[in-house]
């Protein structure tokens, strides 16, 4: 069960998650290719040599085993690192959660949500994600990167801000 789900109060409901894009893995995909294809090179070169001495043969495998370990750690680690960030939309709050041994939280109400600005580079328009920015009345900005789907996020926030009564946005 997700932080999302287990915070939820009484009568409260998810209108929308998301998290973070893919692209945030794209670090750790190149790394573990580059470290497989080492790999590759040296398991290929350790068999194909027919005068190369055993023992030098059996390093090269063992060297080629760690860096098919490092290889699927990363892998392990961008999905950790991806995973573990939860943003959503419910009929109350705003609910963002990043992290997983060291967590980072912010829960904003509705009513104190002041603005949401969404920044997109050129990619990040082409493959849907960008930063958004929170701000609540009198708070800070927090700054969230590379989430998926920003504007649909900031879309969210915004209709369930004005499915509001009007009484209750302007008491808070």
């Amino acid at each position: 069960m997700s932080y999302v789900d287990r915070n939820l109060t009484a009568g409260e409901t998810v209108i929308y998650k998301t998290r973070l894009h893919w692209i945030v893995m794209l670090h750790h995909i190149v790394m573990a290719l580059i470290a497989a294809v080492g790999a590759g090179i040296l398991l290929s070169f350790a068999f194909t040599q027919d005068n190369l001495p055993q023992n030098s043969a059996r390093a090269f495998e063992v060297v080629a085993g760690v860096l098919i370990a490092a290889a699927v750690l990363t892998l392990i680690l961008g999905a950790v690192q991806r995973n573990s960030t939860e943003m959503a939309v419910t009929n109350r709050r705003v609910v963002i959660k990043v992290g997983l041994v060291g967590r980072r939280t912010v829960e904003l109400l509705l009513t104190k949500v002041e603005s949401i600005e969404v920044k997109e580079t050129a990619l990040g328009r082409m493959l849907g994600y960008g930063t958004i920015v929170v701000i609540g009345t009198g708070g800070t900005p927090e700054s969230f990167y590379k989430v998926a789907h920003p504007l649909q996020f900031r879309s969210m926030v915004q209709h369930q801000i004005e499915g509001m009564p009007q009484d209750i946005r302007r008491t808070t």
